[in-house]
C-alpha cells in the first residue's frame, strides 16, 4: 500500500471509528493522516512481527487526540486486526480515545499535550548514549506549541546535538475553539525554531510529494549539519478530506453522527478513494446518501472570533482552504 493508498485507509477508519464510538477530534485526525501515511509507508524503519525490536525506530504522536489516525495505520500495517478498531474507544477496549501503549506499535502514550516532544527527546539522547542508530519521530499538534515544556526540549535537542530526532509540526491554524493566531500568536514559527538551533523545513503537509522530499532533506541533514535536530513545519488543512469539516473548528471537539454528517463524509471520501482500495464499511458508498437541510448546522462560523478580540485586532485572521484545493487562502 503506497502512501496515498493508507491516508485514505486512514480518513476512512477514523470516520467510521469516531462515527461508531461518538468519540471526537475527526478534524485532527483528518489533517494528521497524510503525515501519518508517508511515515508509516516507508519512512520508518518497523517490523509489525517484531514490534519491540531494539534497532525499531521510534514514533510518538504528541497530539494524542488524534489517536485513530496510528491505530489505523498500525492495523492497516499489520500490527492487529483490522476489525479491532471497530472497538475504538469502547468499554475495555486496547484503543483508548487517546493514544495507549497498551497496543503494539505504540511505544509511548499520549494526550496530555506537551509532552511528546520531551520522551522523544530522551529516546534520541538514550540513543546517542547506547551508539544506537534508530531515528526518532514526534508528530507535534501547533496548538501544543504554546507550551513551555516544547520549547525547552528544543533547547535540549539542539544542546545535545540529537540529529536523530525528527519533529513534524501539524500546522492547521487551529487549536481549542478558535484559530491558533486568534488564541496566542506564533508566528514566525519557522524562525522561532531555528533560533533554537533545529534544521527547518517547511511544506504543504496534506501534499504526499513534499512529504516524501521533505523527510529524504531531514536524513541528508542528519548527515550534513549532525549536530542539529530537524523540525518539517507541515502546513496542514483541518479536517482535510471532507469539505464540511474543512477549517471548522466545530468538527475538532465533533464526531460525525448518524445521517447526513456520517453518509456525506463517507460519500465524501469515496469520490477520492485511489485505485486499488477498498472501503471495508461501505464497499460500494451509501446509495442516495441523506443531504443537509436549511436547519442543519453546516457551513456556519464556530470560532470565538466573533465575540471576542485580542490586544492586536488587525492581527485577527481566518484561514480558509480555496474550493477543490490544498491551498490556503489569508485574510485579515
Amino acid at each position: 500500500m503506497n502512501s496515498k493508498q493508507l491516508a485514505w485507509k486512514i480518513r476512512r477508519h477514523g470516520i467510521e471509528m469516531t462515527h461508531l464510538s461518538g468519540g471526537s477530534h475527526i478534524g485532527a485526525i483528518l489533517s494528521v493522516a497524510d503525515i501519518i501515511a508517508v511515515l508509516y509507508s516507508g519512512v520508518m524503519d518497523i517490523d509489525p512481527r517484531n514490534p519491540k525490536k531494539d534497532d525499531r525506530d521510534r514514533f510518538i504522536l504528541s497530539k494524542g487526540h488524534a489517536g485513530a489516525s496510528i491505530y489505523a495505520a498500525l492495523a492497516e500495517n499489520g500490527f492487529f486486526e483490522v476489525e479491532e478498531l471497530k472497538t475504538h474507544y469502547q468499554n475495555g477496549s486496547r484503543l483508548s480515545g487517546h493514544v495507549s501503549h497498551h497496543l503494539p506499535g505504540v511505544d509511548f502514550s499520549t494526550g496530555s499535550l506537551g509532552h511528546g516532544l520531551s520522551a522523544g527527546t530522551g529516546m534520541a539522547y538514550a540513543a546517542k548514549k547506547d551508539g544506537k542508530n534508530h531515528k526518532v519521530y514526534v508528530v507535534l499538534g501547533d496548538g501544543e506549541c504554546d507550551e513551555g515544556s516544547v520549547w525547552e526540549a528544543a533547547l535540549f535537542a539542539n544542546h545535545f546535538r540529537l540529529n536523530n530526532l525528527v519533529a513534524i509540526v501539524d500546522h492547521n491554524h487551529m487549536q481549542s475553539l478558535d484559530f491558533q493566531e486568534n488564541t496566542l500568536e506564533i508566528e514566525d514559527f519557522g524562525a522561532k525554531w531555528k533560533a533554537f538551533g533545529w534544521n527547518v523545513i517547511e511544506i504543504n503537509g496534506n501534499n504526499h510529494e513534499e512529504l516524501h522530499e521533505a523527510f529524504e532533506k531531514a536524513e541528508e541533514f542528519s548527515k550534513e549539519e549532525s549536530h542539529k535536530p530537524t523540525v518539517i513545519i507541515a502546513n496542514t488543512i483541518k479536517g482535510c478530506g471532507v469539505s464540511f469539516m474543512q477549517n471548522d473548528i466545530l468538527w475538532h471537539y465533533r464526531f460525525p453522527h448518524g445521517g447526513w454528517e456520517y453518509e456525506q463524509a463517507v460519500t465524501e471520501l469515496h469520490a477520492q478513494k485511489p485505485e486499488g482500495v477498498e472501503d471495508p464499511y461501505t464497499p460500494n458508498g451509501i446509495e442516495n446518501p441523506a443531504q443537509p437541510t436549511e436547519q442543519d448546522d453546516i457551513g456556519n462560523d464556530h470560532t470565538l472570533s466573533y465575540t471576542w478580540n485580542t490586544s492586536y485586532p488587525e492581527k485577527m485572521r481566518r484561514v480558509e482552504a480555496k474550493p477543490g484545493s490544498d491551498e490556503r487562502e489569508h485574510r485579515v
